[in-house]
């Protein structure tokens, strides 16, 4: 019994590692920065949250649609991105989007949709999001301004049937110069390295569900990735060298079990180098 007792204790500390319980249905709030020359001096400080792989009804029911709304919303962000993989059913499609659309950032809210989303329900998300103001972004770009400053969001779509075609700098569809600073929003990490994304400055991603199951955080059998664990959560960088922030998503795929791979949202505050 004494044997058992240091390791219950182990155990349990190894658990409390994994999760908390600040906000039903929000394991961790995860902070990142992003540091470049090209962040516009009026966008210093800019806080982008960013949340993704809801998978309403899965794990995720509405006790933890609506913490994670207020987790949103006490986060006081000036812009929210969406990730995708949104619902686990049709019927989950306008209550999922209505209650998110209540974060109302002053910069709004945009998104792109997951693989979940292409398979079924397309055009209710898409019609959803129009209804309550939430921009979705198909292999298109937008601008975020302030004063004469301004960022661009650009929202890939890799299930097309084709990657998607990156914005380029100097074209006239979008006022991208060298000094542009670009967000990439997009479901899969995994196209962080496909040549195009090289454009981007950062790049949000989900998909991986952090592993879904993992042995304590330091491995998981399954990621979705092609790339296995590389990009399974966190801040990793892309062979050529663009930074991205995985979030480990709030639902769950398949089986309705997390086991130390927390839900999670994301705030990124970008701040101007020199």
């Amino acid at each position: 019994m004494r044997r058992i007792i240091p390791f219950l204790l182990l155990l349990m500390l190894a658990l409390s590692s994994c999760t908390s319980l600040r906000y039903a249905g929000v394991g961790r709030v995860r902070d990142f920065s992003i540091e470049s020359a090209d962040v516009p001096e009026a966008f210093d400080g800019y806080r982008i949250a960013f949340a993704s792989d809801f998978h309403l009804k899965s794990k995720f029911k509405e006790r933890q649609l609506h913490g994670t709304v207020k987790a949103l919303q006490a986060l006081a962000p000036d812009v929210l991105m969406l990730g995708g993989d949104y619902q686990e059913g049709c019927e989950y499609v306008e209550p999922l989007l209505a209650e998110l659309a209540r974060v109302s950032p002053p910069d709004g809210v945009y998104a792109v949709l997951g693989n979940n989303d292409y398979e079924r329900c397309t055009e209710l998300i898409r019609a959803a999001m129009r209804r309550h103001g939430i921009r979705l972004l198909e292999e298109e770009v937008d601008t975020l301004r302030r004063g004469d400053g301004y960022i661009v969001v650009w929202g890939a779509n890799p299930y097309a049937g084709r990657y998607a075609t990156a914005p380029r700098r100097g074209d006239s569809a979008a006022p991208l110069s060298e000094e542009s600073f670009v967000v990439l929003l997009t479901h899969t990490p995994d196209y962080v390295e496909e040549p195009e994304a090289a454009v981007a400055d950062v790049a949000l991603a989900g998909h991986t569900h952090g592993g879904q199951v993992t042995l304590f955080g330091l491995y998981a059998p399954v990621t979705a990735s092609r790339y296995g664990t590389r990009f399974r959560t966190g801040l990793r960088r892309s062979s050529g060298g663009v930074p991205i922030i995985i979030s480990g998503g709030l639902g769950t795929s398949r089986y309705p079990v997390r086991f130390c791979a927390p839900t999670d949202v994301v705030v990124v505050t970008l701040r101007r180098k020199g």
